[in-house]
C-alpha cells in the first residue's frame, strides 16, 4: 500500500538524519590539529572508541519494532519469506548437485568393486587349477579338445546337410506360385524351402521343448510336408493336423 510505503520511507529518512548528526559530532571531535606522527594513531583510537561505543549500544539496546503499521509489517514479512525461500532454493540446488556427484562416485566405486571381484575370482580359479593333480588337468584338457572337435564336426555336418538340401530339394518352382496367384485375389505367400522348414522345426524343438509343435501355414509347401511325415522326420499333432513337430530322435 502507498500509505505504508510512505510511512516507512519517512521513518528511514528520520533515522538517516540522526546518523548524519552523530557523524557530524564525531567529525567535530576529531577536528583538533594533530602532529603528523600521531595522526594515524589518533585516527585508529577514534575508530576503536566509536566501534566500542556502537557495540555497547547494540548490546544494551532492546529490539524495537520498525513500525506498528500492519501493512508495513506484512510487506516486511513477505520480503523476509521471499529471501528465506530463495536461500532454501539455493541450498536445495546445492544438495541435489552434491547428491548427484555422490551417486556418480558410488557408481564408479561399484564398477571398481565388480572389476576387483571378477579379478579375484579369476585368480581363485587359476589357483584351483594349479592345485589340481597333473592327471586331472590332462583329463580336463582332453575334454576341452574333444568338445572343440565335436563343435567343429557339428558345423561341418550342418554345412554338408544344408548343401545337400539346397542341391536336391531346391526352392519350389515358380510355376506353383503362379498357379496360386491365378487362383486367388490375394498376393501369393513366398514358399519356404525344405531347409528353412527343417530349421524352423528344429529351432522350435530346442527353444521350447515343452511345446515343440509348429503351425503349418501357406508358406509351407505341401509336398515337402508330406515328405517329412512319410519318412518319419516329422510327426503330426494327434488332435490338430495343421501342426507338426520334429521327431524326438534323442529319446
Amino acid at each position: 500500500p502507498v500509505d505504508a510505503k510512505e510511512e516507512l520511507l519517512d521513518e528511514c529518512d528520520s533515522l538517516w538524519k540522526q546518523i548524519e548528526e552523530h557523524q557530524s559530532k564525531l567529525m567535530l571531535l576529531g577536528a583538533e590539529t594533530l602532529s603528523p606522527s600521531d595522526a594515524k594513531l589518533s585516527l585508529l583510537m577514534l575508530q576503536w572508541k566509536a566501534l566500542a561505543v556502537e557495540s555497547h549500544q547494540w548490546q544494551a539496546k532492546n529490539p524495537e519494532i520498525i513500525s506498528t503499521n500492519p501493512d508495513v509489517l506484512l510487506e516486511l514479512g513477505k520480503e523476509e519469506l521471499q529471501k528465506a525461500k530463495k536461500d532454501l532454493e539455493m541450498m536445495l540446488s546445492a544438495v541435489r548437485s552434491r547428491n548427484k556427484n555422490l551417486e556418480e562416485a558410488l557408481k564408479r566405486e561399484q564398477q571398481w568393486y565388480e572389476e576387483q571381484k571378477q579379478m579375484l575370482d579369476t585368480l581363485y580359479e587359476t589357483e584351483d587349477e594349479e592345485n589340481i593333480p597333473a592327471e586331472q588337468r590332462s583329463t580336463k584338457s582332453d575334454l576341452k579338445s574333444e568338445i572343440l572337435k565335436l563343435r567343429t564336426f557339428k558345423k561341418e555336418l550342418l554345412s554338408a546337410l544344408g548343401s545337400f538340401l539346397d542341391e536336391h530339394f531346391p526352392h519350389p518352382e515358380k510355376g506353383e506360385n503362379t498357379k496360386n496367384k491365378n487362383s486367388s485375389a490375394e498376393p501369393a505367400v513366398e514358399l519356404k524351402t525344405l531347409k528353412e522348414i527343417l530349421e524352423h522345426v528344429m529351432n522350435k524343438s530346442f527353444t521350447t521343448p515343452c511345446q515343440p509343435y509348429v503351425t503349418i501355414n501357406e508358406s509351407f509347401w505341401p509336398p515337402y510336408i508330406e515328405l517329412l511325415l512319410r519318412y518319419g522326420i516329422a510327426l503330426r499333432h494327434p488332435q490338430d493336423p495343421k501342426r507338426i513337430r520334429l521327431q524326438a530322435f534323442h529319446q
